[in-house]
């Protein structure tokens, strides 16, 4: 298995599509542009624009999408994209792609971490074992990273659409005011995305008899900065316990000994919210099993070039990566 260099890079999201280009075998990337997924109709549209600014026109693809994958194809959750490799492949005069699953990419990416990319949120020290990555952007991505024989495995997750219920009875008023038209259910992206922080918000202030005026999450995350005693402030920071709550529970799930890392577009914007022993008393709260969960570490992500990065070290070594990629490569 080989991908013919140069390589492009591609993380597309419910929101945006960044490119990069790896020129050579452990180049350092050069950097593409950043395109607003809503402006184009699919994505060989915006493969089209992003290649023109490259000196040299890539010869091969390694893309991870917010979506499903099956196969060569993938359906955005968040965005009306309909990708098929083999279609991106014959417009865009490729040889040779892989896509993959946004969250896989980033669990991929682990390996490939450097030290400046990270922060620990609490505390964390590297251990051997299956690990874990999630986050939040347009919605909720998560996946597990396992080693095994020399080379690395992902194991996939939707886990973002799990039920996620109320813990207390603060939460379990503010459940009751979120609205759900259209969605069906309460899951955790309903409330731990981009979308779902104005949600919360919405319900939060509404179970506290509180008026918001506040109409998308960037405008929250603005008014929490600039009013760090107020309202918004206040659901960011219940949105990091929330997280550190489903964190702990995916941790149990995969029984991820290896640490949690924390990945996506909006948890970097809100570290200044968050209470890092808030977080890890939501995240160890899981009787019987408090010692097990004391023993494994918690970090966020504070670049957006990891997983750009991990999928230019996927092109270098393949043979590294348990990947099927007799089933799932294009060319």
């Amino acid at each position: 298995m080989n991908f013919p260099y140069p390589v492009l890079v591609c993380d597309i999201g419910g929101t945006n599509a960044r490119f990069a280009l790896a020129p050579a075998p452990g180049a350092p990337l050069v950097a593409g542009p950043r395109l607003k997924t809503k402006d184009f109709p699919a994505l060989e549209d915006a493969l089209a624009v992003a290649i023109t600014g490259f000196a040299n026109k890539p010869r091969s693809l390694i893309a991870c999408a917010a979506g499903p994958v099956s196969g060569r194809g993938v359906k955005l959750t968040n965005a009306d994209w309909r990708i098929d490799g083999l279609t991106v492949a014959a417009k865009a005069g490729l040889g040779q792609g892989l896509l993959l699953n946004d969250f896989e990419a980033q669990a991929l990416s682990l390996p490939v971490l450097k030290p400046a990319w990270v922060t620990p949120v609490g505390s964390y020290e590297q251990k051997p074992g299956v690990e874990l990555i999630l986050g939040l952007g347009t919605g909720f991505g998560a996946a597990a990273l396992v080693h095994s024989g020399g080379r690395h495995l992902v194991l996939a997750s939707e886990a973002g659409h799990m039920d996620f219920g109320p813990l207390g009875a603060e939460e379990a008023a503010i459940w009751r005011h979120l609205d759900t038209e259209g969605l069906g259910r309460v899951c955790a992206e309903t409330v731990l995305s981009g979308s779902g922080l104005l949600r919360l918000h919405h319900a939060r202030c509404a179970a506290a008899g509180n008026a918001t005026d506040v109409e998308s999450e960037i405008a929250l995350i603005g008014k929490a900065r600039a009013q760090p005693a107020g309202e918004e402030a206040r659901t960011l920071r219940l949105c990091w316990t929330l997280t550190g709550r489903f964190a702990g529970d995916l941790a149990l799930a995969f029984l991820a000994k290896g640490g949690v890392t924390l990945a996506g577009g909006i948890l970097p914007r809100i570290l200044d919210f968050c209470d890092p022993a808030d977080f890890r008393a939501a995240f160890e709260n899981k009787a019987p099993y408090g010692d097990m969960m004391r023993a494994i570490g918690t970090r966020l992500i504070v670049t957006e070039d990891a997983v750009l990065t991990g999928m230019a070290s996927i092109a270098a070594a393949p043979q590294d990566y348990a990947i099927d990629y007799e089933n799932r490569v294009w060319g």
